[in-house]
């Protein structure tokens, strides 16, 4: 536009020179028009002025185009979030299935190898033992007993019995008429396979839950008498392996209600969604209104292993369609922002043009008189090229700050390359868990096939004690039962290697729910190891390891590892606790102190961390505080 503004600037001068030869009478002569083919697509930009040019083009060339690609691009991307997010339901509901599958496969294993025991048939057909021979029997072989404790899955076995024989002791029981009455009792006698059912238990505190149990009926082959087996699956366990933050899940077994929630309240009713049980293949993904929220629902069937059971699964995300709606709000705003900044600029650049467009026509009515000291007026074009030279070192510093962008880009590409070796030498090093733990299982089992049940003993604490290691590697927060348990297994592996050169001793405050209490993983193994390997060094027998939990006046947990042993004397003691203190580990000795100190200040703060006391020939004692942080449960 400037150009031909030259040029008819140029135009005007020519006229002004040679005004004195045309017709005036030729200034009011009609202009010819071209075709419109002649004048381009835009030509009838021609007849309007630069303003009107400037915002025709805006709309054309902006406001339309973004409007309608922001609006396809809003559309698309809310189909595309909605995809998504049911990909993601669905990936859940199938993990949840994958686990149920498993748990209920194993424990339908452990069924069979319980209902065709040997001891078991025995106790259960017994006729003339008298009782207190059934319960010698009983612990001497734990049979059950020992199930339930080695698996985690199993909250309880029962074995009911119409056989007025048997004692009533551990996991045998009675079948009474209340029994005998059930549906599941009822189902269980005249059927020979597996099912599962959904049955309601109250805890120590009087609060009801429901629990997934196995039922099938015991053959008693030669007994006329009935016996009937339930395993209950760990509403616990259940909610450790299924429990999703951003997901909420419903599982019913059949017709029946409930028997899992990720909200207790839904415990023992209804599912999310009817469901089509004549359907053996039902399967439901869509929209569902739960608590007047709009949520993605998830429904599939899980047939379970050897039964005609199946498990309906619901799965739903309360806060995909506010993070949906959230993402489409921002989208619309940068649409509206990338349509109003525009605005704003065209519209203050029209502005700017204007005055300038008018400048140039001041100095073009000065050529026309033949007014040519112009030279000051027309220095905007200097104006120009100055602005032109700033755009140019403008243009400079963005490729100079492209280079800069591009050369990091680089080394964050080396970076990433570097770290995926790393992680590739890591996962190249690493032991499979499930390889390790079955090979120990076989080691154990071969000892113990062997007759060496000290060694197989030791395997398996080993094997528990890897494991619980394995699993809270990385992670943040445990509870401080399995802490506990982890050290409870520690102490009887090194009791295997002492004997009786030490003992110990935990014990807990009435008030504290352990099971309930978080704490940081692998907290206290450290502290109770130190207390064996310096406390115990000098002690010959007699030794004792006392683990104490309580909590302060300020509901602090105070978790305290005393020993009888040698004990400290002021100096050491001072450069222990000076050690303590520091930031960085720069030590040879009592690294696993300064770790854990180190640790609990990070996590909790200043305020909280290990005390230590001594005294020579009386022992030493670490005290562990801690905030008491409870869990969801």
């Amino acid at each position: 536009m400037i150009t031909g503004g030259e040029g008819n600037a140029k135009g005007l001068s020519e006229w002004g020179m040679q005004g004195m030869k045309i017709n005036i009478r030729d200034n009011k002569s009609k202009k010819i028009k071209e075709p419109f083919s002649k004048q381009g697509p835009l030509g009838f930009l021609r007849n309007a002025n630069i303003k009107q040019q400037l915002y025709t083009i805006y709309v054309l060339a902006i406001l339309v185009p973004i409007t309608l690609i922001g609006s396809f691009l809003l559309l698309n991307t809310s189909r595309l979030l909605m995809n998504y997010h049911r990909d993601l339901l669905e990936s859940d509901n199938l993990r949840v299935k994958t686990i149920l599958f498993e748990i209920t496969t194993q424990l339908y294993n452990l069924s069979e190898e319980i209902a065709f025991d040997i001891i078991v048939q025995d106790i259960l057909s017994q006729s003339g033992m008298p009782k207190s021979e059934q319960i010698s029997v009983i612990d001497r072989n734990p049979v059950l007993e020992n199930y339930v404790y080695t698996h985690s899955e199993i909250e309880e076995i029962m074995v009911y019995t119409d056989n007025p024989n048997v004692v009533e002791y551990k996991q045998y029981y009675y079948a009474d008429d209340a029994i005998e009455e059930t549906d599941w009792y009822q189902k269980a006698l005249q059927t020979a396979s597996v099912f599962w059912t959904e049955m309601e238990s109250v805890d120590r505190y009087q609060n009801s839950y429901w629990n997934l149990c196995l039922v099938r009926k015991i053959p008693m082959v030669q007994s006329d008498y009935h016996a009937v087996l339930v395993i209950r699956l760990s509403d616990n366990y259940l909610k450790t392996r299924v429990n999703s933050a951003e997901y909420q899940t419903y599982i019913s077994a059949d017709r029946g209600r409930v028997f899992y929630s990720s909200d207790k309240k839904a415990s023992g009713g209804p599912q999310i969604v009817e469901i089509d049980y004549e359907d053996k293949y039902f399967q439901y993904t869509g929209d569902q209104m739960i608590d007047d929220r709009n949520c993605f629902v998830q429904v599939s069937t899980l047939s379970l292993y050897q039964s005609d059971t199946k498990l309906y699964i619901s799965t739903w995300s309360e806060s995909s369609y506010e993070s949906i709606q959230r993402i489409i709000y921002i989208c619309a705003a940068i649409i509206i922002v990338a349509l109003v900044i525009p605005g704003v600029v065209v519209y203050s650049y029209t502005q700017f043009f204007t005055g300038r467009v008018l400048t140039l026509r001041h100095v073009m009515h000065q050529v026309s008189n033949e007014e040519y000291d112009y030279k000051q007026m027309v220095q905007g074009k200097d104006e120009l090229s100055e602005a032109f030279a700033d755009l140019e070192i403008m243009v400079q510093k963005i490729k100079a700050k492209d280079a800069e962008v591009y050369e990091t880009r680089l080394m964050e590409k080396e970076l990433i390359n570097e770290q995926q070796k790393m992680e590739f030498k890591m996962l190249a090093s690493q032991i499979n868990p499930h390889f390790l733990y079955n090979t120990l299982e076989t080691i154990r089992m071969k000892a113990f096939t062997a007759g060496d049940k000290e060694v197989a003993t030791a395997i398996k604490l080993l094997g528990k004690s890897m494991r619980y290691v394995l699993e809270n590697t990385g992670t943040n927060f445990t509870t401080l039962d399995k802490e506990l348990e982890h050290v409870r297994i520690y102490m009887e592996i090194q009791k295997l290697r002492f004997g009786e050169k030490f003992n110990y001793f935990i014990e807990i405050d009435e008030d504290i729910r352990v099971n309930h209490c978080e704490v940081l993983p692998l907290l206290l193994q450290p502290i109770v190891e130190n207390a064996i390997v310096h406390g115990m060094e000098q002690v010959q027998e007699g030794g004792a390891i006392r683990i104490s939990v309580a909590q302060d006046e300020k509901d602090n947990l105070q978790i305290t590892v005393e020993d009888n042993g040698s004990g400290m004397d002021e100096e050491t003691l001072e450069q222990l606790r000076k050690r303590l203190r520091e930031t960085a580990v720069k030590r040879v000795s009592s690294i696993g102190l300064c770790n854990i100190n180190q640790r609990i200040n990070l996590c909790y703060g200043e305020e909280y961390g290990l005390q230590i006391d001594s005294t020579p020939a009386k022992g030493t004692r670490i005290t562990v505080k801690i905030p008491k942080k409870l869990d969801d449960v």
